[in-house]
């Protein structure tokens, strides 16, 4: 992951191929060329398109995440509470470890007073007990408090293609 955002200039081809992307990760190049012919007017080849989703991807335009059905592991929100005595000797070591954990699928920051925060997921609830229970004897100076909840049922997971309309606007 960079920090840096991608240096990318949106034709409204781009766009129309990342709403159908989003709308259909597995679609084709050779199906895109079709979808963009019938239904924006856009005559293209299906290498122009497989070259600008190569082009989009390696500049970093749009991540791609392997994410398992919800049947076969359990997710969870982690919430990281600091403990501001030990934070500027420790929080390095704290978040190292929590981004790099296998089980960890998406961490960000926020404001307000858990200000880590985290979409784990693991095999089964003994193995993620027992991750919060190593992650306190390593690091558990910096952290104050952990709040995890169980994400039971997760009933939207996506991005609405209409969304990415804005990226063309000027």
């Amino acid at each position: 992951m960079t920090d840096d955002a991608p240096e990318w200039e949106f034709s409204h081809r781009d766009v129309v191929i990342l709403r159908e992307l989003a709308r259909d990760p597995q679609v084709s190049s050779r199906e895109l060329t079709d979808i963009l012919a019938e239904e924006y007017g856009i005559d293209v080849s299906h290498v122009t398109i497989s070259e600008s989703i190569r082009r989009m991807r390696e500049e970093g335009v749009f991540r791609e995440a392997i994410i398992p059905n919800e049947e076969y592991f359990i997710f969870g929100l982690f919430e990281f509470k600091f403990d501001p005595e030990h934070f500027a000797e420790e929080w390095r070591a704290a978040m190292e470890h929590i981004r790099d954990s296998p089980n960890t699928l998406f961490y960000f920051l926020s404001d307000g007073e858990y200000q880590w925060k985290t979409v784990m997921m693991f095999p089964t609830r003994e193995a993620e007990s027992r991750w919060i229970h190593e992650f306190y004897k390593q690091h558990g100076k910096v952290v104050a408090n952990i709040r995890n909840s169980v994400m039971t049922n997760v009933l939207k997971f996506g991005t609405d293609p209409e969304l990415l309309e804005s990226l063309n606007d000027e």
